[in-house]
């Protein structure tokens, strides 16, 4: 006899650890960190973490929408003009309302077909390099990408003292992002600490 187990496929995303994030001696924004654990074979990561600011989120549905006109995609939290970063009840509103819109498109098959949420979910690249992977424009492929990510963010603080003594293997790593995917190593470790935002006006 031949037992064949169909395992069930799930998706778990987090978004937590809001952080304010100085953009210049101004501005500042807050950002989140996606976590994504999975067992989908739509991934070609099973477990990542990533930091996006409220106007990626905007970003993404509004590309994701364009892609599936007859879909109508959940909202994003309301951007209201009272919100206030520095009122804790404001950010973790935000904050939900963010983990639910990323919670329902992840349950539609079409949408979990587009590479710009995936790209968005599993790497750091900004709107526009998403949208030149997407189209085709970049050495790289979507797959390229995400793995190259993975490859830059894999890193436990402990390897941070084998760097110091001898920046070999950080030589090696960092082949990937120069050719165009993000930031490079020293801005990404594994717990993910904030990127740089100087993808956005």
């Amino acid at each position: 006899l031949i037992f064949i187990m169909h395992l069930q496929e799930f998706v778990t995303v987090l978004v937590r650890d809001p952080r304010i994030q100085k953009e210049d001696s101004w501005h500042s924004y807050i950002d989140y960190e996606i976590f994504i654990h999975t067992n989908s074979i739509c991934f070609t990561r099973k477990t990542s973490c990533v930091r996006r600011r409220y106007r990626e989120f905007v970003w993404l549905r509004q590309r994701l929408q364009s892609n599936a006109v007859l879909i109508q995609l959940p909202e994003l939290p309301s951007k209201t003009p009272f919100f206030n970063m520095n009122n804790p009840n404001h950010v973790d509103h935000r904050r939900q309302g963010l983990q639910e819109f990323l919670e329902k498109i992840l349950q539609d098959a079409l949408l979990l077909s587009d590479s710009r949420l995936h790209l968005f979910l599993q790497t750091q690249l900004s709107p526009e390099d998403m949208e030149a992977c997407v189209s085709g424009q970049t050495k790289y492929s979507v797959a390229d990408a995400i793995l190259s990510f993975a490859s830059l963010n894999r890193r436990f603080p402990i390897e941070d003292e084998e760097r110091k003594k001898g920046k070999n293997d950080a030589d090696s790593d960092s082949e990937s992002s120069s050719s165009g995917l993000g930031p490079s190593d020293d801005s990404i470790s594994c717990g993910c600490k904030a990127s740089p935002a100087s993808e956005e006006p």
